[in-house]
């Protein structure tokens, strides 16, 4: 007699989910398989349905039509308490925790342990004790929420879900507001609990980490699935091309080579910072974008740090479109027309709680003379009103805090500060990390554009394809010294990987580069 093997039924099944606001289509039938057990990416650009979908699961809202089923059992959730009773819990990037409230209070909102009629504080103090351990966030659960970082806010918010032990978990951009640290620590966690059995379904746009995280792979479109697949079986190329419908190719505006040697250019002769860089020369003239290309370490950001004046240059020359050389600070830099767009824009580019009117005029009232009148709010507003017609800022209006919005729209803020105060020099510290794809595509058309204005842009990026198919030139740092100099699409992904980790470029160089080979 043949046994029979009966398999287990998913974690979560969806068939046929359908959502509509009004006359706006957020889910046209969306199907979704989730095994248990596994971590499974959800992925696709902003209006794509990705948070319709997972507010369905998580029972903050009700579909129109279409099935949900968690574990085999047909479910419609009518609130959150629903669907947490069946093990199913969200964690959202929009924290929900009381600032003014400790962290202990906090973690048991939903939750609340009584004895004899009582708040139970022992229990929940047992309780919270292993979560925040395993977490590794060594906080005092008497601290009051206010008083923390964001990031360590989203770990508490975490923790939160987890003593109240899901059999499903859905995070929806995790790790926004961590850190490289914590980030690292939130994906080791993540793998404990997918071995433990629990199931995670990942929202995020930050292709690398949903790869380095996920076992499986959803892309939404158009409020529907358009690609499930192994981790293992796809790449970012065609998750990227799933998501706009586009080949990744077709993210970059066209190269518009006309500027000339007459045009004011930048000069760097034999820059050197003690330890850090050795004799790196280059020119980058108006109208071109250079790209900057180096593993952490290389010296990338040191250089970008002594065109900027918050580094000092041991040696060497620099002359810039204005016939002068370094400047000695940023306020000196931003009055001559150089500007900054750095990697952490949350820290060091934006007044977060503030407003786009506010945040948009902050460079242009710090480059005021003592003889000009500070800016008056009409005219701080119209300011915010032409950068957001220019840039395509998604928001309200000028009033709109900046922390409300998205990592891209945020970004296109820390560019439109800079442009009221019409710089000729732009250098860019990864100006596309962390925002999604569609975000990306419209950075990548404003630094064709402002090249094409004229302007020098000089851009670091993490992401080889975007130097590949935006800059001009590339320039190649290792250990602290210029590898060389490569084309701009006369290399490809894996020939610029191979320069960045050696300094050399003999794959780069059969394809016209006119550096030379570092020893190493």
């Amino acid at each position: 007699m043949t046994a029979t093997v009966r398999s287990t039924p998913n974690a979560i099944d969806v068939t046929g989910l359908r959502k509509a606001y009004g006359g706006i289509h957020a889910l046209t039938g969306m199907d979704l398989a989730v095994k248990a057990g596994s971590i499974h990416a959800v992925v696709g650009e902003n209006g794509a349905g990705k948070s319709t979908l997972m507010k369905i699961l998580a029972g903050a809202v009700q579909p129109d039509d279409g099935q949900v089923s968690i574990a085999g059992e047909h479910v419609r959730f009518g609130s959150p308490a629903d669907a947490r009773a069946k093990g199913v819990n969200i964690v959202y990037q929009e924290l929900s925790l009381l600032p003014d409230r400790s962290v202990l209070a906090n973690l048991f909102l939903d939750n609340q342990p009584t004895r004899f009629g009582l708040i139970d504080q022992r229990e929940m103090r047992r309780r919270a004790g292993p979560v925040l351990e395993r977490i590794g966030l060594d906080i005092g659960v008497d601290e009051t929420v206010a008083g923390l970082g964001i990031g360590e806010r989203q770990l508490v918010e975490l923790s939160r879900v987890l003593i109240a032990r899901p059999h499903v978990l859905i995070l929806d951009e995790p790790n926004s507001a961590l850190n490289e640290r914590e980030t690292t620590r939130l994906f080791g966690i993540l793998r404990e609990l997918s071995a433990d059995g629990i199931t995670i379904i990942y929202v995020s746009h930050r292709l690398e980490e949903v790869f380095a995280i996920a076992d499986r792979i959803t892309v939404m479109r158009n409020g529907n699935g358009v690609l499930t697949a192994d981790r293992a079986a796809t790449t970012i190329p065609r998750v990227v091309e799933a998501m706009l419908g586009s080949t990744q190719s077709e993210l970059f505006p066209p190269r518009h080579s006309h500027h000339s040697e007459s045009d004011g250019g930048l000069t760097v002769e034999g820059v050197t910072v003690d330890g850090e860089l050795e004799g790196i020369s280059f020119e980058a003239r108006a109208g071109e974008v250079v790209g900057l290309a180096g593993l952490e370490g290389s010296g990338v950001a040191t250089l970008l740090g002594v065109l900027f004046g918050t580094r000092r240059a041991s040696s060497g020359t620099v002359t810039f479109p204005d016939g002068r050389g370094l400047p000695d600070s940023p306020t000196s830099a931003a009055r001559r027309g150089i500007s900054l767009v750095p990697a952490d824009r949350r820290h060091q580019g934006l007044m977060l709680e503030s407003s786009i009117a506010v945040n948009i005029s902050q460079v242009a009232v710090g480059t005021l003379s003592r003889r000009d009148p500070w800016l008056r709010p009409r005219t701080m507003k119209a300011a915010a009103r032409r950068q957001i017609e220019r840039l395509r800022i998604r928001a309200d209006g000028p009033a709109t805090i900046v922390e409300n919005l998205s990592g891209g729209n945020q970004q296109k803020v820390v560019v439109g500060k800079w442009l009221e105060v019409s710089p000729t020099v732009f250098l860019l510290d990864d100006p596309t990390r962390g925002v999604d794809v569609g975000a990306k595509r419209e950075i990548y058309r404003l630094i064709r554009e402002l090249a094409d204005d004229g302007r020098i842009v000089i851009f670091r990026s993490t992401e080889l394809p975007e130097l590949v198919g935006l800059a001009d030139h590339i320039l190649v740092l290792y250990r602290g010294r210029l590898a060389g100099r490569v084309e701009g699409g006369s290399v490809d992904d894996h020939g610029l990987l191979h320069a960045i980790n050696t300094g050399r470029l003999a794959e780069a160089d059969e394809a016209g580069s006119t550096g030379e080979e570092v020893p190493s």
